[in-house]
C-alpha cells in the first residue's frame, strides 16, 4: 500500500506542532505547510518557523497569500469579530489554500492543530464544520486533537488512521497539550501569541477609518502594513497625519513617503511625520503643530518644520500645540 500524505497547516505554535507530530507518528507521511498572509509575522517569525520545522524533522513548505489575503479582510462573508477580525473567513482561507497544495502535491488530506472550543468564534462546533464545507476540504478534512469530538473524516473511515489513536481535547486549558508535549519529548515551543492585530482596539480604529475615508479597494497591502506604524491622527475627512514614536518608525514613514506630505523639524530632535489625503492650509499648518508637540522644542514658543510633498516645498514656523490641548485626543485613532 503507498504512504498516505497529509499537508498539516503549520503556525508553528504548540498545536500544531502536536498534531503533526501525532499524525507523523501514526505512519502518516506529513508535509507542513505555513500560508504567510498579511498578519501573520514578519522575516524573524519565518525563521523561527523554519527552525521549529527542522527541530521536529518534518519538510515544510511556506506560500504567501498576502495579496489573495486581502480581498478577505475588505469583504468578509462571515463578517468581523470584536475588531476588524475576519476570523471565520481568515480560517477558511487557510484551509483553501492548503486544499490548493494538498491538490498539486498529490496529498491524500489537510489537517490542522485547531481545538474545538479554543477561540469562541472561529473554533465552535458548527464553524469547524462549515470551514470543512466551504473550503472545499470536506471530509478530506482532519483536526487530530480533537477528532474525537468531531464526525469521522476520511483518513478515519478509509482506515488511513485509527480514532482511538487521535484525541479528544476541548476548550481553552493547554493542559491536555502540555502533557502531550511532554509524551512527546517536545521541551521547548512557543507560549500563546497575544491574538490577531485586527483584534487590537487601536488598530481595528485605524482599518475602519481607513475603509470609511480611502476606500475598502484602495488600502492596499502597504497601507496596511503603514496603518501598524506611528500615532495616527484624523484631522478632517480629508486629512490623516501620522506621526513616528522612534528613530525606526521614522525610517519606515520615509520610506512611504512618497506621493504623501513629509513634515520633520528642521533645527532639533523630532519625529517624521506624514499627511495623507489633501489638507488645506490650516490643516497643513496645524498638522506641523501637532508634529512639533512631538520634537524637543525645550518650550520654544514657534520651531520651524520642513515640508516637502507633491507640488509642495517649503519650511514654515509653527507654536507647537501643548500636550493637555484636547483636540489631540479628539484626533487620536486608537490608542
Amino acid at each position: 500500500m503507498p504512504t498516505i500524505q497529509a499537508i498539516a497547516a503549520f503556525s508553528g505554535g504548540l498545536d500544531s506542532i502536536l498534531a503533526a507530530m501525532l499524525v507523523r507518528r501514526l505512519g502518516i507521511d506529513v508535509t507542513l505547510l505555513h500560508v504567510q498572509h498579511l498578519f501573520s509575522g514578519n522575516a524573524e517569525g519565518r525563521v523561527q518557523i523554519r527552525a521549529t520545522a527542522e527541530r521536529i524533522g518534518m519538510p515544510l513548505r511556506i506560500v504567501d497569500a498576502s495579496v489573495e489575503h486581502l480581498e478577505v479582510i475588505r469583504h468578509p462573508k462571515h463578517g468581523y469579530g470584536r475588531g476588524m477580525n475576519p476570523c471565520v473567513d481568515c480560517r477558511v482561507f487557510m484551509l483553501k489554500i492548503a486544499r490548493r497544495v494538498m491538490e498539486m502535491s498529490g496529498a491524500q488530506f489537510v489537517m490542522t492543530g485547531e481545538v474545538l472550543g479554543q477561540r469562541p468564534k472561529s473554533q465552535h462546533h458548527r464553524a469547524l464544520l462549515q470551514a470543512a464545507e466551504e473550503s472545499g476540504l470536506g471530509e478530506r478534512l482532519l483536526r487530530p486533537l480533537s477528532a474525537n469530538l468531531l464526525p469521522d473524516t476520511l483518513p478515519i473511515t478509509e482506515g488511513w488512521l485509527r480514532r482511538e489513536d487521535l484525541m479528544a481535547i476541548q476548550g481553552r486549558s493547554r493542559e491536555k497539550q502540555a502533557a502531550l508535549a511532554k509524551a512527546f519529548g517536545i521541551a521547548e515551543y512557543p507560549q500563546p501569541a497575544g491574538g490577531c492585530l485586527l483584534v487590537e482596539k487601536a488598530y481595528a480604529a485605524r482599518v475602519r477609518d481607513a475603509f470609511d475615508h480611502m476606500g475598502r479597494e484602495n488600502v492596499d497591502i502597504d497601507g496596511f502594513r503603514l496603518l501598524r506604524v506611528g500615532r495616527h491622527f484624523r484631522l478632517s475627512d480629508r486629512a490623516k497625519v501620522i506621526i513616528g514614536h522612534n528613530q525606526r518608525e521614522n525610517d519606515t514613514l520615509a520610506s512611504f513617503s512618497e506621493d504623501r506630505i513629509r513634515i520633520d523639524p528642521e533645527r532639533v530632535m523630532g519625529p517624521t511625520t506624514l499627511i495623507e489625503g489633501d489638507p488645506s492650509e490650516d490643516e497643513l499648518r496645524l498638522a506641523a503643530a501637532l508634529a512639533a508637540r512631538y520634537s524637543d522644542h525645550a518650550g520654544a514658543p514657534t520651531i520651524s518644520m520642513v515640508v516637502i510633498g507633491p507640488g509642495i516645498e517649503r519650511v514654515i514656523d509653527v507654536a507647537p500645540l501643548r500636550p493637555d490641548d484636547p483636540r489631540i485626543a479628539e484626533w487620536r485613532l486608537g490608542c
